[in-house]
């Protein structure tokens, strides 16, 4: 088989990834505006490298009910968020000791567990989300220390031989 041709293969299936990749950014976009145009979002991750993953936004009025629910789950870029009925009118602070949980699968517990303790936190004021580091940025991280490390020595050579040549002088 020709090269180029699975160059090109694998460079359309890169931009249809991108492309796809947008579109389901677009996705989580508008359902999370829609919701936060009428109060507080709870955001619940469940993160899947190999298996499922799951995000789930539940729309909550001032009280903490729950008044919207709608929830991502997938692996590929095809995922879509979907309606969620189920979670409406629950209470939030109780959430997971809801029974309504019982009847979900484990990656949706663990999204409206982590969604629960995220409102929990964010309600207290202790809550400081933290970006994850992409792995090029920490390489970068990594070059920048080894830079400033190798300049530290350079500089203290250079103080050295200035200082054992001043010596020599005198």
């Amino acid at each position: 088989m020709n090269i180029f041709f699975l160059g090109a293969v694998a460079i359309i299936a890169y931009i249809l990834q991108i492309f796809l990749g947008m579109k389901q950014i677009k996705n989580f976009n508008s359902v999370y505006i829609r919701m936060k145009r009428k109060g507080k979002v709870a955001i619940g991750r469940r993160p899947g490298r190999i298996a499922s993953g799951t995000i789930l936004l539940l729309g909550v009025d001032s009280t903490g009910i729950i008044q919207e629910a709608e929830m991502m789950q997938g692996t590929s870029i095809l995922a879509r968020f979907k309606p969620r009925p189920q979670f409406t009118g629950i209470d939030i602070h109780q959430l997971t000791d809801s029974s309504i949980l019982t009847n979900e699968n484990k990656l949706t517990r663990k999204a409206a567990a982590n969604a629960q303790k995220i409102y929990l936190e964010v309600e207290k004021g202790n809550h400081q989300d933290k970006a994850p580091v992409s792995p090029i940025f920490n390489l970068g991280n990594q070059l920048s220390l080894m830079k400033l490390s190798i300049q530290e020595k350079l500089s203290k050579k250079d103080e050295n031989s200035a200082f054992r040549s001043s010596y020599h002088e005198k």
